[in-house]
């Protein structure tokens, strides 16, 4: 009797032993799994993980692809606030509750910088480029140029730009002017967009007979066939360096986020979108 109850001890012992080798294994197999894909395990977890960002409306279009990608590998959801920097950077300043600003140029986060909003000075991610752009069915010499297609307006027509009072490509717009010859549209022929998406817009509808505008925005599908499009040269303007930078208070969640945004695979996405690396 002594014998049997020896073994039955014996194999649940062995039983025991097997369990625990097994909980362990499973145990260090969760928390590898918890370190190569922290936001998927939240997001399984907890519900999705999200991030809200401010950026500038040039981006619309890129980051629409960079967000899905972003969710697709790690669970993420990137919300984000689009506007001209001039004034998401005021809103900030506001309290909009945003972890990261990406700007269209560099003067917009060095006020925040100034002012103590964020982590560090922000790093370069792109430099932008200008398109001039006219209606699909428009008969102005687009091909010709920036000046023979503001010498072939009518006395009624409108051209489009961003307020160069918010948006860094407004300002590049109007030094696009200023080069090419033209020194100054009359007043009741430039139209200002609120920011250069809204200025894609004026010339995309038909309320503005040609326009200035991001060539990132100009060549996405979804306006690109409302369009004729010609690049400008970058010599007419100074160089639209874009900037981000992380925000006082940001969070782990944010700086992953920041970082994908300044790897190889990222910065791809960015060049086919119509931007140069940054300098």
């Amino acid at each position: 009797m002594q014998k049997k109850h020896d073994v039955m001890h014996a194999g649940f012992s062995d039983r025991l032993r097997q369990d625990r080798r097994a909980s362990t294994l499973l145990l260090g197999a969760l928390l590898a799994s918890a370190t190569l894909f922290p936001f998927s395990a939240q997001a399984q977890g907890q519900g999705p993980v999200r991030l809200k960002i401010a950026a500038a409306s040039n981006l619309k279009f890129v980051l629409a692809d960079l967000t899905t990608q972003y969710k697709q590998q790690t669970g993420v959801q990137v919300e984000v606030n689009l506007g001209a920097s001039g004034n998401l950077a005021r809103q900030i300043l506001q309290g909009l509750p945003v972890e990261q600003f990406i700007s269209a140029d560099e003067v917009w986060v060095a006020e925040l910088v100034k002012a103590g909003r964020t982590v560090d000075a922000g790093q370069r991610y792109a430099t932008g480029r200008l398109a001039l752009v006219v209606p699909k069915n428009s008969a102005l010499p687009l091909a010709q140029g920036l000046a023979a297609v503001v010498r072939a307006l009518k006395p009624g027509d409108k051209f489009a730009i961003a307020n160069p009072a918010l948006a860094p490509y407004g300002v590049a717009a109007v030094e696009a002017l200023q080069r090419a010859g033209v020194m100054s549209l009359p007043a009741h022929q430039k139209v200002l967009g609120d920011n250069i998406g809204q200025a894609t817009q004026f010339v995309a509808t038909g309320a503005a007979q040609a326009g200035i505008t991001a060539l990132a925005l100009a060549q996405a599908p979804e306006i690109a066939t409302s369009l004729q499009v010609l690049a400008l040269p970058s010599d007419l303007h100074a160089p639209l360096h874009q900037r981000m930078v992380l925000l006082r208070g940001a969070s782990a969640t944010a700086t992953n986020w920041h970082r994908f945004l300044l790897s190889a695979p990222a910065q791809a996405v960015f060049v086919r979108h119509g931007y140069a690396l940054p300098q």
